[in-house]
């Protein structure tokens, strides 16, 4: 399927900080059919059992994935997590390339609903996830003395135009 655009990174989120030290450093495309995907791998930094990742970095990359989704059509909206539901469907490892994927479901002036998968490379899935999130300004969500701008600042032209 045919990459629209890549989305920014940060500099310190857990899942698409490029400067976190423990971070996933995910990157996230816009593709044409409305949703948003995302090729990363988590670490073993990022362990539970041997060779499992742990369910909380299972759970924050969807909601990464879901938050970001709004951002297919407009990259000013920033989703507030109001709740989440997560299906751990089977094992997701670490140090092996993962796909996530999420599209918005409904949506407010105020508010979007949206699901979010965690697959393997061969396409089996390995977690989902729902979200409900609050759209809020940045100035709302973060005080005065922090630029969002300064922060969301990484737009990396890495090559990838398709992603299957």
């Amino acid at each position: 399927m045919k990459v629209i655009n890549k989305q920014a990174n940060s500099k310190m989120c857990l899942i698409c900080g490029l400067e976190k030290q423990a971070g996933v450093k995910a990157p996230f495309y816009n593709m044409e059919d409305g949703s948003i995907v995302s090729i990363f791998q988590f670490s073993d930094i990022h362990q539970s059992f041997p060779g499992r990742t742990h369910g909380g970095m299972i759970a924050s990359m969807l909601d990464e994935v879901m938050g970001r989704a709004v951002w297919v059509h407009d990259d000013c909206i920033y989703g507030v997590t109001t709740s989440m539901t997560i299906k751990f469907r089977k094992p997701v490892p670490y140090n092996t390339k993962l796909k996530a994927k999420a599209k918005v479901n409904t949506e407010s002036s105020r508010f979007f609903t949206a699901s979010g998968w965690i697959f393997d490379m061969q396409g089996n899935l390995l977690a989902e996830g729902e979200g409900n999130y609050m759209k809020l300004d940045h100035n709302k969500i973060v005080d005065n003395s922090v630029n969002l701008d300064e922060e969301i600042c990484y737009i990396e032209n890495d090559g990838v135009i398709d992603i299957e």
